[in-house]
C-alpha cells in the first residue's frame, strides 16, 4: 500500500524542523569548508569582533543583537551620517529600522546574502553595495543597501549605508505590529529569543493553517480537473497526480505562511529564523517531487518492458531508478545545508574528487553498464535471437546488467561484458526476412552450347514455377570457363520460417535440378582428370539430340529465353511447380 503523508506529520516535521534550526547560530560554518587558502586570509585579514567583514556576517550580527536588545551593539553595524551623533539617536534609528523590518518590510534569507568579503560582483549595483532588503514607511519605498568601508586597520567592513540610514531617520516610529494588537498582553512580557512568546505561538499555528489552506487548495483543483477531465483518472496521468500532490501542497502551504507572517507583521528576528525553515521546505517539497517522480516512471517503465518481452529492461530501470533516488538525497542535503548557512564548499570539491577516483576505479564496470543500456535501448538483440558475435555464434540466453550470455552451436555457454558487446560486430539471424540461395554448378566441357541453353532455360523455370522462390532477384547465368567445367551460377531468394524451412527448400530446388540437368544429356564435372577407356559410351546421343532438337524447336518459334525469360513465359509459369513435391509424406 501506498503511503501518504498526513497533515498532522506534515506539522510534526515543520516543528521539529523549526527547533533544529533555532537551536543553529545562523553564522554557522561546515568544519570541511575551512581550507588552508581561508586560514592564510585569516592569518593576514584580522577579525572583526562583530563580525562585520562580509554581508551576510553584518546582518547576522544586526539581527543578533536586535533580539538580545543590546541596542547599541546593533548601532554598530550602520554608518550614521554627521548629523546623528548622540547614542540616544542612535539607538531610536536602530529601533525604527527594526520596527520598519518588522511591519511588511523584507529581508532576504541568510542565504542570499553574499558571505564573500568582496560581496556579490555579478550583480547591477556598485561593487561595495549590497542590497539585502526594503521597508516601505506610508506606501514610500525604501532600499536597505550594505556599503563596504575600511576600518582602522584598512580591512573592509560592512555597514548599512548611510544612505540608507539617513533615510530611515526621518520616519518616525509608528504604531505597534498588527499582531501584537490581536495576541493577549500578557504574552508579550515573555520574550524568546527576542521575540515575544505570543508571536511564536502565531507562528506555530500559522504553519498548521498554511498547511490546511493549501490543503483545500489543491484539493479542490484535483476535485474539479477529475469532473472536467475524464483521462485524469488513466495513468500516466493519474500516477503524475498523485505524484505530485504532496509537494505541491508543501510548496503552497511554504507561499502562504510567508505571505501571513508579512502581512501581520510579525517580528523581523522571528520571520529571519523561519526562513532558513521555509526555504528547506520548499527544497523538501522539490526532493518528494523527484522522488515520487522516479517511482512512477521507474514502475511504469517496469510494466512496459515486461510487456514487451524484455525482462533485460527491468534490471537496467532498478539501477537507473536507485541511482537517481541516491543522487536525489544527496543533492537535498547539500541544498539545505546551504540554506541554514553551512559553507559546503569544500565538501563538494572533495566529494568531486572522490566521485572522480570512483569513477577511474569502476571504469570498466560503468563501460558495462552504458554497454548494457545501449543494447537495452538500440534492442540490436533481444534474448532467444540466434546470432553472431565477433567470432562467436549462437543463441542469446540473458543479458545482464554487466554482461551477455551466448549458449554456443557446441552448447558451451560464453559469457561476454557489454561494454565490449556493444563495441563489437553484432549479425542478427533472427531478422532475417529471407534466405539466399547461391550455388555455382560445374558440367562437363564436352556439353555443347545448345545442353547449355536447354540447362539455362529449363533451371529457369524450375525457379520460376516454384511457389517458394522469390522472383527479383532470382537469376541463373552461364558465367565462364573453369579449369576444369563449365560454370553456371545459381542466385535467388527463398521464403522460409527458419533455418530448416530453408534447407528442405533448397533440397528440393537441387533434386529438381538435378532432374534437369539428367534430361539435358550432360552431366556434372569433377576436379579430376578424365581417361576414357574402349568401354566407355561417352555422351547419351539420344539425349544430347532431344536437347538440340528442343532448343532447334525454341529457335525457330522465336521463344527462347535466353538472354532472359518475358514477362509472358515468367506468368505462364508461376507456380507451376507443386511443393512439397509430389510422392513426399507432407504432401498429402
Amino acid at each position: 500500500m501506498k503511503r501518504e503523508f498526513k497533515p498532522f506529520y506534515v506539522k510534526f516535521i515543520f516543528l521539529i524542523a523549526f527547533l533544529f534550526i533555532s537551536s543553529i547560530p545562523a553564522n554557522a560554518q561546515f568544519p570541511l569548508g575551512n581550507s588552508q587558502n581561508n586560514e592564510a586570509d585569516a592569518q593576514e585579514i584580522p577579525e572583526d569582533i562583530l563580525g562585520r567583514r562580509t554581508p551576510r556576517g553584518t546582518v547576522t550580527g544586526f539581527i543578533n543583537a536586535v533580539a538580545g536588545q543590546n541596542y547599541n551593539r546593533a548601532s554598530r553595524y550602520l554608518n550614521f551620517p554627521g548629523n546623528i551623533t548622540s547614542e540616544e539617536e542612535k539607538e531610536r534609528v536602530v529601533l525604527v529600522l527594526q520596527r520598519l523590518f518588522d511591519q511588511k518590510g523584507s529581508m532576504l534569507p541568510y542565504y542570499l546574502i553574499s558571505d564573500d568579503p568582496k560581496g556579490k560582483t555579478d550583480d547591477d549595483f556598485e561593487p561595495k553595495l549590497e542590497k539585502v532588503g526594503s521597508v516601505s514607511p506610508d506606501d514610500e519605498l525604501i532600499e536597505i543597501f550594505l556599503k563596504r568601508h575600511d576600518d582602522e586597520t584598512g580591512n573592509g567592513i560592512w555597514l548599512f549605508s548611510a544612505e540608507t540610514v539617513e533615510a530611515i531617520s526621518s520616519v518616525s516610529l509608528q504604531n505597534s505590529a498588527f499582531v501584537d494588537q490581536i495576541i493577549p498582553g500578557f504574552l508579550n512580557k515573555y520574550l524568546w529569543g527576542g521575540v515575544p512568546a505570543g508571536q511564536w505561538i502565531v507562528a506555530l499555528l500559522l504553519i498548521g493553517l498554511s498547511y490546511f489552506i493549501s490543503f483545500l487548495i489543491i484539493s479542490s483543483i484535483i476535485f474539479l480537473l477529475k469532473k472536467l477531465w475524464k483521462r485524469i483518472r488513466e495513468e500516466p496521468i493519474s500516477g503524475i497526480i498523485t505524484a505530485v500532490k504532496l509537494p505541491l501542497k508543501l510548496y503552497v502551504a511554504v507561499w502562504i505562511f510567508v505571505a501571513f507572517s508579512r502581512n501581520l507583521e510579525l517580528s523581523i528576528i522571528l520571520r529571519q529564523k523561519f526562513s532558513a525553515i521555509t526555504i528547506i521546505v520548499g527544497i523538501v517539497a522539490v526532493l518528494i517531487l523527484l522522488w515520487r517522480l522516479s517511482d512512477f516512471i521507474g514502475k511504469f517503465s517496469q510494466e512496459k518492458m515486461l510487456l514487451r518481452g524484455n525482462p533485460a529492461g527491468v534490471s537496467i530501470v532498478l539501477f537507473l531508478q536507485r541511482a537517481a533516488k541516491i543522487a536525489i538525497v544527496i543533492f537535498g542535503i547539500i541544498f539545505s545545508l546551504g540554506a541554514i548557512g553551512i559553507d559546503v564548499t569544500t565538501g563538494l570539491a572533495a566529494l568531486g574528487i572522490g566521485g572522480i577516483a570512483l569513477a577511474l576505479g569502476a571504469q570498466k564496470t560503468i563501460e558495462n553498464f552504458v554497454g548494457s543500456v545501449t543494447l537495452i535501448a538500440d534492442r540490436p538483440i533481444r534474448v532467444g535471437d540466434f546470432c553472431r558475435v565477433g567470432q562467436i555464434t549462437g543463441t542469446i540466453e540473458k543479458i545482464g546488467i554487466r554482461s551477455t550470455r551466448i549458449r554456443t552451436l557446441d552448447r558451451t555457454v560464453v559469457t561476454i561484458p557489454n561494454g565490449a558487446f556493444s563495441s563489437d560486430t553484432i549479425e542478427n539471424y533472427a531478422h532475417r526476412d529471407r534466405f539466399r540461395f547461391i550455388s555455382v554448378l560445374n558440367f562437363r566441357y564436352e556439353t555443347s552450347p545448345d545442353q547449355l541453353r536447354y540447362l539455362l532455360t529449363e533451371l529457369r523455370k524450375v525457379l520460376y514455377a516454384h511457389p517458394k522462390v522469390y522472383e527479383e532477384p532470382a537469376r541463373i547465368r552461364f558465367i565462364g570457363f573453369g579449369a576444369h567445367s563449365l560454370d553456371i551460377e545459381i542466385f535467388a531468394y527463398l521464403e522460409a520460417k527458419d533455418y530448416n524451412g530453408f534447407l528442405e527448400i533448397r533440397e528440393d530446388l537441387m533434386l529438381r535440378m538435378m532432374d534437369v540437368v539428367d534430361r539435358s544429356g550432360t552431366d556434372f564435372a569433377f576436379p579430376s582428370q578424365t581417361i576414357y577407356f574402349g568401354k566407355d559410351q561417352g555422351l547419351s546421343k539420344e539425349k544430347t539430340a532431344e536437347a538440340e532438337a528442343v532448343v532447334e524447336n525454341l529457335k525457330k518459334e522465336r521463344e527462347m529465353p535466353l538472354p532472359q525469360f518475358t514477362r509472358e513465359q515468367i506468368d505462364a509459369l508461376k507456380n507451376k511447380s507443386s511443393y512439397p513435391p509430389e510422392g513426399s509424406s507432407t504432401s498429402i
